[in-house]
């Protein structure tokens, strides 16, 4: 045994001795902690939970007593590396995340620091109040991650920063003091104003002026008597070095009466960054820029122009005042609230969709959010991007325009040793222009290792080491996240992308290893998880997120590693072998994926579009192969997995085992389920015996689903395109997209499937034998995995290409082939499920576009269902699959009219509602075809 390794068996057993929270080492929970939103890792010793204030001192005194170093933690969406540590990480979100109290009249909250904003926010909203810094990841950053970077948000021109919107704190030091903060001096350390009063010169010289978002070094400035030794502003933004936060009392402010959304369009990003300043006499509540390169194809729903301001304002008049004195190319005045949504949806997806370079290519944090005073904005923006040219990079600056704070993501080459010290020289010589500029070099994001090391550019040698003085009077141990802000780490140190530089077969995608391969090598999936930039939208909560999939085993367990995000960076620690060392065989990346539902939600909803479910794919793949993996595959691989082969082979016959009282325990089926019966007759072989003289138009796919446990949907999609007067046929010979093959991680199988309805689409020599029709496909997940994964797994085979650029939904055929096609109006309520393949992959805007041509209205449920093909049905998943349910199928369902047509094109999600409802919903083609022909009975048994 090493001695770090009995060192931290030791300093556990007396964690858990000493605290009531949850106390973790194991291996899972250390990389889950390695990595927050930056371009750092540090591998932390384990984490804890703290259940309460009392627990946060216990763990400081137990860490203290071993030498170990503590690192608060809330969300984990810290852009300088702040949030890693390699002693004890105390992750605050579990149980310390409530409202303790909430004053209207006072307009006043007290907090934990774990509650997510977006909580508190809700919260307030009855009173007509709000928080006002509201940083794009409201829905998932904590007041106490705000407290520890002094975050700001959108709306910090009319609010100011956290800084701004605190009152008091209740802070726990590492030598185990208990500190109420406030001002006058109120909770200051023994020293603290005597060292201020000794240079009372410096710090009254040594901040640069009119900067609205200052947020690097410490705030020392607020304690000088003139600005009321204010020791909470000081404290705010300390990044965890100074203190433990266990509670605060934060101001609450009034929301807009009457919240308008200006959209100004300019010629360029500088032409915008010129006129920002000058629209701050207007009183606007937001002046947010960006630019077309970053906007991309939204810009067709933007007023005219190559950049933008969203300028939030308060009432149609204040919006007219603004327009008029906007040097503008054009503007829109938005009032409609869904639209305002949509247009800030671009805004906060920015972090994300920064990462990606226009024409390939990824870009990284690094150099993220410095400030200059606004009305230098336009100047600096011009010398930064000369900058950019000059070092061979590309970004694109985007932010807080009003404030002069600007956002970029830069397409360092971090992989490389040539590359490091290329970041290195830009980071320097960005430093110096942005001091240049009067800046500070961090405007929202606070310094960690990015920044801190060149904060004596900013500040001078003799107000840093000022700085490290402050942090000895409060800290004189070093024991909270040494190496942030004082005395930091060189900012080119500790990369997270150290040891996944890879050249070489197999690096370029998941079939790259060549036909029949195992898929990509270890390293690569660990490059292609490292595109995580741990923003957390995957983490998401609350209202506003009711339009995304992802993550539906998050929402539903509440625990990092079922996110998007944690499962990340499990296989990226995975592929570095420091912390997870059994590569494929690795038990705890194979526990974190068994409740990824493959729903495909992060390839849309995730900024830089990780893509979980094929990443699963793989994995599994490999963690089975070989002898023992096979034998250590769960049954229902065996059977779900290859349910299209078992259908094709016994048919109907299936039936008479599945009523067997051993059946479900034999088909590795959750008892709780009940299994799908199979149709009495196939849709093909119905097809098969009717005759039509039509010229074919397409080809309709006959999936598995479809074929043996819903026919009646591939009659009714029959029947209405052919009302539409589109001739129909089917493939000749079996066709299968692989879906279940690829969920379950039996990649060489789905190859051989995927090729052999290859051959009988087009043949096997390449003799084409559809002619070129679209091929319209009935069940989502099976479109998605002809789309997707078909191409993915055979990229070599020019097939795969042409078969997935003709697939077609069936509101695609009906809009792209009949476009003056009229359905029958039903003119009822609708109520369902739009399937999160459809949303992930496909899109779903034709599909209400039918519906509402048909006169179905309303939406349908966002999210998963639940069931997810295999997942639901599996041992272990049951309690899961209702959770996910209930996150917002459910609850659509209860509170639709009683008239409403029940819609699902998927059949796991028709499944899962009449298991959980006893209600039959239908595929929009059943609905469609009723109305059609009088006696058409949708609702007939299979």
């Amino acid at each position: 045994m090493g001695t770090d390794e009995g060192t931290h068996r030791e300093l556990a057993a007396d964690l858990r001795s000493a605290v009531a929270g949850d106390v973790d080492f194991g291996a899972s929970a250390r990389a889950l902690a390695t990595m927050d939103a930056s371009n750092y890792r540090r591998v932390p010793a384990g984490t804890v939970a703290p259940r309460d204030a009392d627990d946060v001192a216990a763990v400081l005194e137990v860490c203290r007593a071993h030498g170990v170093p503590v690192v608060p933690r809330g969300a984990g969406t810290s852009i300088g590396g702040q949030a890693t540590g390699t002693g004890v990480v105390l992750d605050l979100t579990r149980h310390m995340a409530g409202i303790v109290s909430l004053d209207p009249r006072e307009r006043t909250a007290v907090v934990r620091p774990g509650l997510v904003l977006g909580r508190l926010r809700d919260a307030a909203r009855p009173h007509g109040l709000t928080f006002g810094p509201d940083p794009s990841t409201h829905s998932r950053c904590t007041l106490g991650g705000m407290i520890g970077n002094n975050a700001c948000g959108a709306h910090s021109v009319a609010w100011g920063t956290t800084a701004d919107n605190v009152r008091s704190l209740e802070v726990m030091t590492h030598g185990g003091g208990r500190l109420t903060l406030g001002k006058d001096g109120r909770g200051a350390p023994p020293g603290l104003l005597d060292l201020v009063d000794r240079n009372l010169a410096l710090l009254r010289t040594g901040y640069p002026p009119g900067l609205p978002r200052r947020i690097s070094g410490y705030a020392l400035d607020a304690l000088l008597p003139e600005n009321g030794r204010d020791v909470v502003r000081s404290f705010v933004g300390s990044e965890g070095t100074l203190g433990v936060v266990t509670e605060a009392t934060v101001r609450l402010v009034p929301l807009p009466a009457d919240p308008v959304l200006v959209v100004l369009g300019h010629p360029d990003e500088t032409a915008a960054a010129d006129a920002a300043a000058g629209l701050l006499a207007y009183g606007p509540l937001t002046v947010e820029g960006m630019a077309a390169d970053l906007v991309g194809p939204a810009a067709k729903d933007l007023p005219r122009g190559g950049a933008w301001l969203f300028c939030e304002v308060d009432g149609e008049d204040a919006a007219r005042d603004l327009v008029r004195a906007a040097d503008a190319l054009d503007a829109a005045v938005v009032r409609d609230p869904a639209g305002q949504r949509a247009l800030w949806r671009i805004r906060e997806d920015a972090a994300g969709t920064a990462t990606r370079v226009p024409g390939g290519g990824e870009a990284w944090p690094g150099w993220e959010d410095c400030a200059v005073p606004p009305a230098r904005l336009g100047a600096y923006l011009r010398d930064f991007r000369a900058l950019l040219a000059d070092h061979g990079l590309r970004g694109t600056p985007y932010g807080h325009f009003g404030d002069g704070c600007v956002h970029v993501r830069v397409d360092f080459d971090l992989w490389t040793p040539a590359g490091v010290r290329d970041f290195r020289r830009f980071s320097e010589a960005v430093a110096a222009l942005v001091v240049a500029h009067g800046g500070s070099l961090s405007g929202e994001h606070g310094d960690g290792k990015a920044r801190a090391e060149l904060l004596p550019k900013m500040y001078g040698d003799e107000l840093v080491a000022l700085f490290g003085e402050v942090k000895d009077l409060w800290d004189p141990d070093g024991g909270l996240n040494p190496g942030m802000l004082v005395r930091p780490e060189p900012l080119d140190s500790g990369l997270r992308f150290e040891g996944l530089g890879f050249e070489g077969p197999g690096s370029g995608g998941r079939g790259s290893g060549g036909p029949g391969s195992a898929g990509l090598p270890l390293v690569a999936l660990g490059r292609e998880a490292a595109r995580c930039v741990g923003v957390a939208k995957c983490r998401a909560e609350g209202p506003g997120t009711g339009d995304a999939v992802m993550c539906p085993s998050f929402r539903a367990t509440g625990e990092e590693k079922h996110s998007t995000r944690g499962r990340a960076r499990l296989l990226h620690e995975m592929a570095l072998g420091e912390v997870i060392t059994d590569g494929w065989r690795s038990e705890e990346v194979r526990e974190a994926l068994d409740l990824c539902l493959s729903c495909k939600g992060c390839r849309s909803d995730c900024p830089v579009g990780v893509d979980m479910a094929a990443y699963k794919a793989e994995f599994l793949d490999r963690h089975h192969a070989g002898i023992g993996g096979l034998l250590r595959r769960p049954r229902s691989h065996w059977t779900m997995g290859r349910l299209p082969h078992w259908l094709d082979l016994f048919g109907r016959g299936l039936n008479a085992a599945l009523r067997l009282p051993f059946a479900a325990r034999l088909a590795g089926v959750a008892p709780e389920r009940t299994l799908p019966r199979v149709a009495d007759r196939t849709f093909t072989s119905w097809f098969a015996d009717r005759a039509s003289a039509r010229t074919p138009d397409l080809t309709l796919w006959p999936d598995t689903f479809t074929d043996h446990l819903s026919p009646r949907t591939g009659r009714a999609a029959v029947r209405v395109l052919e009302d539409a007067g589109l001739g129909v046929r089917l493939p000749e010979g079996r066709v299968c997209c692989g879906l279940t093959y690829v969920s379950t991680g039996q990649l060489g199988a789905a190859r051989r499937v995927m090729r052999r309805t290859l051959d009988v689409m087009e043949g096997a020599e390449g003799v084409r034998t559809v002619a070129g029709l679209p091929v319209v496909v009935l069940e989502p997940s099976c479109a998605a995995t002809l789309r997707t994964d078909l191409p993915e797994l055979l990229p070599d085979d020019p097939r795969a290409a042409r078969l997935a650029a003709s697939v077609l939904t069936f509101a695609e055929a009906l809009e792209t082939l009949a476009p003056d096609w009229t359905p029958p109006l039903l003119d009822r309520p609708a109520a369902g499920q739009t399937h999160c393949h459809q949303h992930a992959v496909l899109g779903d805007a034709p599909d209400r576009r039918l519906r509402e041509a048909a006169g179905l209205t309303g939406p349908l449920a966002g999210g998963c269902c639940g069931l997810a093909g295999n997942f639901g049905f599996e041992p272990g998943h049951h309690e899961v699959s209702l959770a996910c349910a209930e996150d917002q199928l459910l609850p659509a369902l209860r509170t639709a009219p009683a008239t409403a047509e029940l819609l699902a094109d998927g059949f796991s999600c028709r499944t899962q509602i009449e298991e959980l409802t006893g209600r039959r919903a239908r595929h929009l083609a059943e609905t469609l075809a009723e109305a059609l022909e009088e006696g058409f009975d949708g609702r007939e048994t299979p």
